[in-house]
């Protein structure tokens, strides 16, 4: 299922995109069950929460258009962000270029050996309440002077878990969606010599984009199959592959739950795909530029760039 969150006169609705693309199930019209009052209700409801909501898209009872609705992020609030590095491409060709950023400093600045990366899925946690979904505005914090797109994706769990053998691990994986993990890259190189952060590097609102919508696990049977594309004003920009991460979802889940509990409704993002941003071609975003990310299986996202002094 293509399951969304959506605003309507009533507030926020979830629901189901129907075969085609052009209707969709609303869930919460139909039902007034607790699991369909939210995406983290239906995903705490478990399989029997989700089945439900199968046989609604089977057998929808509320309708409405899809181009009537406006998506929010499928997830508006997760219950935790975790975001990897697993595409040793795009932190080459970025370190690559860092100089573009922050000039004669480069040589000091995000230094560590790629073989780190491939020892282990590190990553960092981002600011789950700064998401915001498909069609909205990011607008470019006042402090940054070079915005960048970065493309992913990411699944959400569908059950908590502790020490999950990466072997075990699959099974928890509730679905998937495009992230665009949105960097404020000059800030980012000012605090990454702290070896802390990103901080406001990374946290800022409209920083964390998912959508369009969450894609149940069984649509998707081969996450490291999967073609990944930005467009920038029309002119695409990247066309990689899910098959270069270094990790797959089941090990970054192991790793993370290592004498650590995670939870129903965690978010685990893949990190930028080679190729996947900005910085890797010497681009930073400008005022009024138009994003475009597509996975295979998931959906395209699209938003403007909004720079408020311009």
């Amino acid at each position: 299922m293509k399951l969304i969150t959506f605003a309507t006169e009533y507030g926020a609705h979830i629901g189901a995109v129907l075969p085609g693309e052009a209707w969709v199930a609303d869930f919460t019209a139909a039902s007034n069950a607790r699991h369909f009052g939210d995406m983290l209700a239906l995903i705490h409801g478990g399989a029997e929460a989700l089945e439900e909501a199968r046989a609604m898209v089977a057998r929808p009872t509320a309708v409405r258009a899809l181009s009537t609705v406006r998506l929010l992020a499928p997830v508006p609030v997760p219950e935790q962000m975790y975001d990897c590095l697993t595409f040793e491409k795009h932190l080459l060709q970025g370190r690559a270029n860092r100089h573009l950023v922050i000039g004669d400093q480069a040589p000091n600045i995000l230094g560590v050996p790629s073989s780190v990366f491939r020892q282990m899925p590190v990553y960092y946690k981002p600011n789950r309440f700064s998401v915001v979904g498909t069609g909205v505005d990011i607008v470019k914090p006042r402090y940054c002077q070079w915005l960048d797109y970065e493309l992913e994706f990411g699944v959400f769990l569908s059950r908590a878990g502790k020490n999950i053998a990466p072997d075990e691990a699959a099974s928890h994986i509730f679905g998937y969606c495009i992230f665009n993990d949105v960097s404020a890259r000059d800030q980012q190189y000012r605090e990454m010599p702290a070896m802390l952060g990103p901080s406001k590097g990374k946290d800022f609102d409209t920083g964390n984009v998912m959508g369009p919508w969450l894609v149940t696990a069984d649509e998707i049977p081969d996450p490291g199959a999967l073609t990944m594309s930005v467009w920038i004003n029309g002119e695409e920009r990247c066309r990689g592959t899910s098959a270069d991460m270094m990790h797959s979802f089941a090990d970054i889940i192991a790793y993370a739950s290592v004498d650590e509990t995670l939870h129903a409704g965690e978010f685990f993002a893949s990190g930028t795909v080679g190729g996947g941003s900005g910085l890797e071609f010497g681009k930073p975003l400008a005022h009024g530029d138009i994003i475009e990310m597509e996975v295979s299986g998931l959906g395209r996202l699209r938003n403007r760039v909004v720079f408020p002094d311009s």
